[in-house]
């Protein structure tokens, strides 16, 4: 059995490169929702999910989950797409 490593990047490190996010709250249907939709287009949306050991951790892109969070960045993240990204810190992240 071949075990498929993930490749990973800091939160700290996402941060670095681009920028401060906010938290974003979906309020109604993402398909109905112009600003999520222009967010997408440009690749700035992360979503953060709970893994099974219950720690965060996020992925570029947007994943329509119950219990997910979803963080809005000033600038693309495109290098990051296919990553885990891990170490999530809250206080890196503007209300």
């Amino acid at each position: 059995m071949k075990l498929l490593k993930v490749k990973t990047a800091r939160f700290s490190q996402v941060v670095a490169n681009c920028g401060e996010p906010k938290v974003y709250t979906l309020w109604q249907k993402p398909s109905a929702d112009r600003h999520l939709q222009t967010q997408l287009k440009n690749n700035r949306v992360m979503t953060i999910l709970k893994s099974e050991s219950e720690t965060d951790f996020g992925i570029a892109g947007f994943k329509e989950r119950k219990d997910a969070r979803y963080l809005i960045f000033p600038k693309s993240l495109n290098r990051f797409t296919d990553k885990r990204i891990v170490g999530i810190d809250w206080a890196l992240v503007r209300e």
